[in-house]
């Protein structure tokens, strides 16, 4: 990858400078409106130039300081020369928006989309969370993880692979994109999604046969996203430092582990309150 072209979470942390409160889903947001073009890498990630982040931060600018109307923001980029004067790209969220109240998605579906005979992924429970006391009343446990082997799937895959391999319906996916959980990406005209969204998918696809509402589902994710932020924001001062990218990411992942035991910590102890201990 060419060192002036930045990964969506580089594009995410350099901008939360400026605007504390952007998110991930956002930055996806503003594509899928046709306000930015990024690249594409070989295993589907965005690659951001840098006319693309300038492109980014006047359109947050524009949207947050101002209240312009998206429309409106897209011709004065245009105007301003950080985006090209084509015609919109089409709207993923939109799209699936609509296909999520027909019976299927907007694409060739076998009439029947189930597992394969021998299930390629798996569902593996984790262990019972350990009582923050001895009542009886049992602390929640942790819901069984989507297990998805990813060294046994390719890196994208157009939809209709990803149904047969996630085991899920075409209404359902719909669903998913509809609301943000997985976002597509564009490969000329063609929709892909990539083998990290399978185990997003399967689990979300669980949830809703349960009875969840997709709206709280969609919540999570941005919990991720604001807690992906706060990792950012203990880590910057070492990033900024030009220190050695292996060392670096060894300590981001550091701190995101050391963040998500204080994340568990609170959950036990607000669970705990829940059930009155």
């Amino acid at each position: 990858m060419s060192s002036s072209l930045l990964k969506i979470g580089q594009v995410h942390a350099a901008l939360r400078g400026e605007f504390p409160d952007l998110e991930l889903s956002k930055i996806r947001y503003y594509e899928n409106q046709g306000l930015v073009t990024p690249q594409r890498s070989k295993k589907g990630y965005r690659l951001y130039a840098e006319r693309d982040v300038a492109c980014l931060r006047e359109a947050i600018r524009l949207a947050d300081a101002e209240g312009i109307p998206l429309r409106i923001i897209r011709r004065r980029l245009i105007e301003q020369g950080l985006l090209d004067d084509v015609a919109s790209a089409k709207v993923v969220t939109k799209s699936a928006a609509r296909s999520a109240a027909a019976p299927s998605v907007s694409m060739t579906v076998p009439s029947e989309v189930r597992p394969a005979a021998a299930p390629r992924l798996s569902v593996v429970p984790t262990q019972m969370a350990t009582p923050v006391t001895s009542h009886e009343t049992p602390v929640a446990t942790s819901a069984p993880l989507i297990n998805v082997p990813l060294d046994a799937v390719p890196d994208t895959m157009g939809l209709e692979e990803f149904l047969d391999r996630a085991g899920i319906d075409a209404t359902t996916l719909a669903t998913l994109m509809a609301h943000g959980i997985v976002t597509p990406g564009m490969r000329g005209r063609e929709q892909f999604l990539r083998s990290s969204d399978l185990s997003v998918a399967m689990t979300g696809a669980v949830l809703l046969r349960n009875g969840a509402d997709v709206r709280l589902l969609a919540s999570l994710r941005r919990i991720v996203e604001r807690e992906i932020g706060i990792v950012q924001d203990l880590t910057a001062a070492l990033r900024n430092a030009g220190r050695d990218e292996r060392e670096t990411t060894m300590v981001v992942q550091a701190t995101q582990r050391e963040v998500a035991a204080l994340r568990e910590a609170y959950l036990q102890r607000e669970l705990g309150e829940f059930f009155g201990r």
